[in-house]
């Protein structure tokens, strides 16, 4: 029940594209329309700046309950360093997750971390938007050497090549 050898050509056959959070596949060839590439990184943009306005108010009011509680000016610093250390270290791990794939075992070590510095992941998140859809690149480059991969593997020879007629 298998589709003929030339129906499997037509319908695309080979490495499909790894979907992106938000962005689907309409990142391969920058899908137009409504629900397009454009679309979805204007929304993701937007959406991003909106959790990190979102973040920074909870962050705030975690704030005024520390200072409400009178716990004193060293553990309202401290709680403060905490985030902003936090935040920055979970930007750079996001930023460069965008690059190259993250090691699983060092993404679950830093996972407290960054859950602490979420402002600084959608903060990345929310940068990276201006550009591209985050880890486009990544896939990109992953997904062209897979097509590359199958083009040279699926490339027949035709015909015996030591019956091959020399001109001379």
């Amino acid at each position: 029940m298998g589709a003929p050898a030339g129906q499997a050509e037509a319908a695309g056959a080979g490495p499909r594209p790894e979907p992106l959070r938000f962005f689907g596949t309409t990142w391969v060839n920058h899908d137009p329309g409504f629900q397009g590439y454009a679309a979805r990184r204007t929304a993701a943009t937007v959406g991003s700046l909106a959790g990190v306005i979102g973040s920074c108010l909870v962050l705030r009011f975690a704030y005024q309950g520390v200072a409400i509680a009178g716990l004193g000016s060293f553990v309202t610093l401290l709680v403060v360093v905490m985030f902003a250390v936090c935040s920055a270290l979970a930007f750079r791990h996001t930023w460069e997750g965008f690059a190259k794939r993250p090691d699983p075992d060092r993404q679950a070590s830093l996972r407290g971390l960054l859950a602490v510095g979420f402002v600084g992941s959608l903060l990345a998140y929310f940068f990276r938007t201006f550009t591209e859809a985050p880890g486009e690149k990544l896939h990109r480059a992953e997904y062209d050497a897979a097509r590359a991969q199958y083009e040279r593997r699926s490339t027949r020879r035709t015909g015996n090549p030591s019956k091959k007629r020399r001109r001379g």
